[in-house]
């Protein structure tokens, strides 16, 4: 298959180093035209500076390809809907968008305030909704659109002292699982990438230098590029890292119908290893299915 992504135009967030840096990069790459969101912030999101960003954008049109740099903070509708002016005044449209922005501030639930937990939803969780809801109508006057949120193993799985971290990521999914179905007509397909890589905002908690050196961003963007061409999936979430890559999936047993006067805690509990049965679980497409299946199987229990 030919990859090429020539007269397409890409909005990154948080591409002035990182993960994010190594999108904007491998997407001019492969033709796209980018805009390179940076707010330059460390890595809680203090501060401010376009440095960074400026400087992946100089280095891709310096390579040939054509890019802006951009200060615009994800958190502000106003600086992002000028940050899409911004691209589509350049080239007229905007055809991928890569949420990517993100900050820590990590402290075991008992320690942390809620100003940070708040402030880490705001960026990941409240600054990708912002990002799409922001391109969203341009997409589907196109009939066209990629859109890739990032989520974390901590999302799909936890981790200590990332509660605030792990809700945004595992947020992130649901957003995606709403809006694949919302986007399906207009061709605007939306995924999720779960990156393990070696960036600053991991630096902390993979200490080991031959580990690290395992975990180039380079890998985990090529899994972003097949999410984001012309025959990308739909409402998938693709892991990648260290040169692997897998699906991750959520799936639902095959329910138990209890008659109402079997519905009991203490009768739950004596089913509990039918009810935790994996043999026959599904993944569901949309949230009416399983109001459908739980209906069918009590509809089926009172024609018995």
């Amino acid at each position: 298959m030919t990859f090429d992504l020539s007269n397409r135009v890409a909005i990154v967030t948080g591409a002035g180093n990182g993960l994010g840096r190594s999108h904007a990069l491998a997407l001019a790459a492969q033709g796209a035209r980018v805009v390179v969101n940076d707010l330059g912030g460390e890595r809680d999101g203090s501060g401010r500076s376009t440095d960074a960003a400026e400087e992946v954008a100089k280095a891709i049109n310096d390579n040939g390809g054509e890019a802006i740099a951009d200060g615009a903070n994800v958190t502000d509708v106003d600086q992002v809907e000028s940050m899409v002016r911004a691209a589509t005044d350049r080239w007229g449209r905007v055809d991928i968008l890569v949420n990517n922005a993100g900050i820590l501030r990590d402290k075991s639930f008992a320690k942390m305030s809620l100003d940070d937990f708040r402030a880490v939803v705001d960026v990941h969780l409240m600054g990708s909704v912002i990002c799409a809801k922001s391109v969203w109508s341009l997409m589907q006057d196109q009939q066209y659109g990629r859109i890739v949120m990032t989520s974390s193993s901590s999302g799909l799985y936890g981790n200590f002292g990332q509660s605030s971290y792990s809700a945004a990521k595992l947020a992130l999914v649901g957003l995606m699982n709403s809006l694949a179905i919302e986007g399906m007509k207009y061709d605007i397909r939306v995924n999720t990438l779960v990156p393990v890589a070696a960036t600053r905002m991991t630096e902390d908690l993979i200490p080991d230098e031959k580990i690290l050196a395992q975990l180039a961003p380079e890998s985990v963007s090529a899994g972003l590029l097949t999410l984001v061409h012309e025959d990308a999936p739909n409402r998938m979430i693709l892991c990648a890292g260290a040169g692997n890559y897998a699906s991750a999936h959520i799936a639902e047993t095959d329910s138990v119908y209890l008659p109402p006067e079997q519905q009991r805690p203490e009768v739950i509990m004596d089913r509990w290893e039918s009810i935790n049965d994996r043999s026959r679980q599904a993944e569901l497409k949309f949230a009416g299915e399983k109001t459908e299946r739980f209906l069918a199987k009590a509809a089926a229990y009172q024609e018995s």
